[in-house]
């Protein structure tokens, strides 16, 4: 059995790739992400506010909101961290997009 060795070339002229990211449809996706994810934080800072007045309100207020308010507000905060880590995310990757 004979081994035959094929020769390698010693240049390749491969032309530099760059893609174009510029797609229209992607400046609307970007803006209807970018409301989403802080129409969502918004909404996520809200209940923890109202969690917060819950607990701390211990004298008033009735006893089913406190004790929703203790239950849901560890819940809560993860939520918030969790949106507040895609946020960083998008933000880093993508940049905000409000359209203003």
């Amino acid at each position: 059995m004979q081994h035959t060795t094929w020769p390698i070339p010693s240049a390749v002229d491969v032309p530099d790739i760059s893609p174009d990211w510029n797609a229209p449809f992607i400046s609307g996706l970007t803006s209807i992400g970018s409301f989403i994810l802080a129409g969502a934080l918004i909404l996520t800072l809200i209940m923890l506010i109202i969690a917060f007045v819950g607990v701390v309100t211990k004298g008033g207020g009735s006893e089913r909101y406190q004790s929703w308010a203790g239950e849901w507000i560890l819940k809560i905060l993860a939520v918030g961290a969790g949106l507040g880590a895609v946020n960083a995310i998008f933000a880093f990757a993508v940049g905000f997009d409000f359209g203003f």
